[in-house]
This record gives structure tokens, C-alpha cells and sequence, in this order.
């Protein structure tokens, strides 16, 4: 028994001290909890080697799945517990601003589009309007948030949404069959997110 506890603790050591600290290095704007998500060891194994020594999404700092695409990531705001594009096949255009508040999770496949195309000359942009998204927020898999798009506080986006315009704070938004449909969640959020220990 005094073995396996050894060994969890040196393995915990090692993740909390060692690794802890080169994810630091390598992601200084990488903000999660550090206990109950996923270990440092596992945040290294999933991202650093494509995205740090292939250069898939290198100038990142934060992690980035490769199988990801963020242009303009210098027109980021993004608040703790939150990493864009750390989920596969997103597609995010930030040149517009896209403004993220604390606690934002974007699954996979999902696009984030802040600028328009000139539908005369595709060539160029136009219409810079940006993006909006609010604090303890998920959005699911497979969809759209285009330009302009105001998104509240304590909101769920569910999968295949296409959103735009503005959805209210404390919000459920889900997938109609030309639409989607908006419906106030009837509890706060649980989770208090500023009482975690932050890498």
C-alpha cells in the first residue's frame, strides 16, 4: 500500500511542480484549475509536440488542437478557464475581436466568424463587427456564431445552432427545425469558478 501511495504522490509531484511549470512556460495564458480537470502531463501529451515543435498554431498562448484554425489570435480577449480552439476542427476568424469571458467551452467542429465577406469582391472584408461571448458559456459541437453576435452570461449553445444577433444572459439555446430556439434556464449556474486554484 505505502508504494502506490508513494508512487501517486511522486506522479502528483512531478505533474503539480515540474510539469506545471513548463505548461506555464510554453502557455502562459493558459488558466485551468489545477485539480479535478486534466493533468499538466496530459495538456503536454495532447498539444505541445504539434503545436510547438511541428508549429501548427505555435504563436499561441494557449493550447491549440491542431486540427484547429485561428486566424488573428492577436484579436483575442479571452478570461480564465478558457482556451479556444483546445477542441478538434474549429474554424475561428478573429480579425473582427472576439471578446470571451471566464468559464467558455467550445467543442468540436465549431466556427467563429467576426468578419463578413464583400459580396461583390470576395476578395475583401468588410462589416468588422466582432463577437461577444459572456462568462460560464458552452457551446456545442458543429456550430455557428457569426458576426456580431452578442452572447450572455450563463448560457448553453446546443449542437448544430447557427446564432447570431443577441441571446439574453441565463439562456438555453437550441436547434429548430429553420431556427433556434431561446429558453431561460431556470437555476444559476453551480459552479464558482474564482474559489479554483488556477495553473
Amino acid at each position: 500500500m505505502n508504494n502506490k501511495t508513494n508512487k501517486k504522490e511522486f506522479k502528483h509531484f512531478i505533474d503539480q511542480v515540474i510539469l506545471r511549470r513548463i505548461v506555464k512556460f510554453f502557455y502562459p495564458e493558459y488558466k485551468r484549475p489545477r485539480y479535478g480537470y486534466v493533468t499538466h502531463a496530459k495538456i503536454l501529451k495532447q498539444y505541445f509536440f504539434m503545436q510547438k515543435v511541428i508549429g501548427i498554431n505555435r504563436k499561441i498562448p494557449w493550447p491549440v488542437d491542431f486540427r484547429t484554425k485561428i486566424y488573428g489570435w492577436e484579436h483575442i480577449k479571452k478570461g480564465i478557464i478558457c482556451d479556444p480552439g483546445d477542441s478538434p476542427g474549429c474554424y475561428i476568424n478573429a480579425y473582427g475581436g472576439l471578446i470571451l469571458g471566464d468559464n467558455v467551452e467550445i467543442a468540436a467542429n465549431t466556427v467563429l466568424v467576426t468578419t463578413n465577406h464583400d459580396k461583390y469582391d470576395q476578395r475583401k472584408t468588410y462589416g468588422e463587427k466582432g463577437i461577444i461571448i459572456g462568462s460560464n458559456v458552452w457551446i456545442g459541437a458543429n456550430c455557428t456564431i457569426l458576426p456580431g453576435t452578442i452572447i450572455g452570461n450563463e448560457v448553453t449553445i446546443g449542437a448544430g445552432c447557427v446564432v447570431s444577433g443577441n441571446i439574453p444572459d441565463k439562456s438555453t439555446v437550441t436547434r429548430a427545425d429553420n431556427s433556434i430556439k431561446i429558453k431561460p434556464k431556470t437555476k444559476n449556474y453551480q459552479w464558482d469558478i474564482y474559489k479554483e486554484k488556477l495553473t
